[in-house]
């Protein structure tokens, strides 16, 4: 089919106009289509007729348009070529919201999905659920209030000659560690230094009667030499200045429901830097040690003594019948049960310092238990003779710290 040129340019002028009408990015979609669908001279014709409307609207009249004859195939449909070659596409540009229909615009087809957030090399699940989780009253326990509560520190360096046990040094390190932690964490912290076993209790009794109605948590941290004893609920004990020995099981206790009831369903957490018996563990070779833990300048001591059971213990349990269910209790340990807790004389105890490390970074986003499993996963390669943390676990809902 041929057409004049007058005919030929108005329509062409025409379809230019209507066209642009729609969106300055829908006549070069047209003209694009028609090239990748092989119909060249007809997007010719309509390049060319929009860029002499663009120099002058009236020109296109007047333009000498060659005649096109267009191919049969161009006039029976869509001509697919074979093969695509390489600079025959046009990027295709999206025009306005407007050539949308509503029902299939982007952000209905596809509707924004928050994403995991990563918490990088050992984290414990998305950074999205840990947020739920902190602010949600079911899930986790809610930290409000500011002060967020008492911490009593113990930190027991000095013991009497009588009682064989020798000065832990390095263990005011630690202390100082603990204060400004906790500090940190919204806590009132109090530090009692080398207290006997009945000063120790006394100390304990007096947190226990407080008034923590106004508060949301607890803490108390011992640092003092440790041993194995006999126990129903929670193992070891530690030791006052005077050789006599309190057990750990007793300490949890005093802060029972009946004992502290303004505590009660509120975390009681206890941190214990004391060794749980008199095993080294040397532990088996899965890589090299690292200098700084290895190094003999470190000088490492244990914070142990022998087993005991009798009348150097200062208190005795309970009857098996009188203790209560542990309720809203964590209980950290230096060590695994009958082993050793080092502690480095100029540094302090290697949990401590973890412990006090771990927290600074990771206690923003992290609850408790996720923490100490980090302390436990970094303490456990340190050294020749190995220490394992561990923990007692009754609480009912994840402690996210107030940071």
């Amino acid at each position: 089919q041929q057409a004049g040129s007058g005919s030929r340019g108005d329509q062409a002028r025409q379809l230019v106009t209507d066209l642009e009408t729609r969106g300055s990015q829908a006549l070069p979609l047209f003209i694009s289509c028609l090239e990748d669908t092989g119909q060249d001279s007809l997007a010719s014709l309509l390049r060319t007729s929009r860029q002499a409307a663009k120099r002058d609207p009236e020109a296109i009249r007047s333009l000498d348009l060659v005649s096109v004859e267009l191919k049969p195939e161009e006039l029976r449909g869509v001509k697919h070529p074979s093969k695509p070659t390489q600079g025959n596409l046009t990027p295709v540009v999206l025009g306005p919201e407007e050539l949308w229909p509503p029902k299939l615009r982007p952000e209905v087809l596809r509707p924004e999905v928050s994403r995991p957030v990563d918490v990088g090399p050992g984290g414990f699940g998305d950074g999205c659920a840990q947020g739920s989780s902190r602010g949600n009253a079911d899930l986790a326990y809610v930290l409000d209030a500011d002060p967020c509560g008492y911490c009593l520190v113990i930190n027991n360096v000095n013991f009497c000659p009588e009682s064989g046990l020798g000065s832990r040094t390095g263990s005011n390190v630690d202390c100082e560690k603990v204060q400004r932690r906790f500090r940190l964490l919204h806590f009132m912290v109090e530090v009692q230094c080398d207290l006997t076993a009945k000063k120790m209790l006394q100390a304990l009794v007096q947190l226990a009667q407080r008034d923590h109605g106004a508060l949301d948590c607890c803490v108390v941290v011992i640092l003092s030499h440790g041993s194995q004893v006999s126990h129903f609920q929670f193992p070891g004990a530690v030791y006052g200045t005077d050789g006599c020995l309190v057990s750990v099981e007793k300490i949890v206790n005093i802060f029972n429901g009946t004992s502290c009831p303004s505590l009660r369903g509120k975390p009681k957490v206890f941190f214990i830097q004391a060794c749980g018996g008199e095993k080294k563990d040397p532990g088996f070779e899965v890589a090299s040690t690292a200098p700084e833990d290895s190094a003999s300048g470190s000088n490492p001591e244990p914070d142990a003594a022998p087993f005991q059971e009798g009348p150097r213990t200062f208190d005795q349990p309970d009857a098996v019948s009188s203790l209560p269910t542990p309720s809203d209790i964590f209980v950290s340990y230096s060590t695994f049960p009958g082993f050793v807790s080092w502690r480095n004389t100029t540094s302090g105890s290697w949990y401590i310092e973890t412990l006090d490390g771990v927290f600074e970074q990771w206690a923003h986003s992290e609850d408790l238990q996720s923490l100490l499993l980090r302390v436990a996963d970094a303490v456990s390669v340190k050294g020749i003779y190995k220490q394992m943390p561990g923990c007692f676990n009754f609480l009912r809902k994840k402690l996210f710290f107030k940071t």
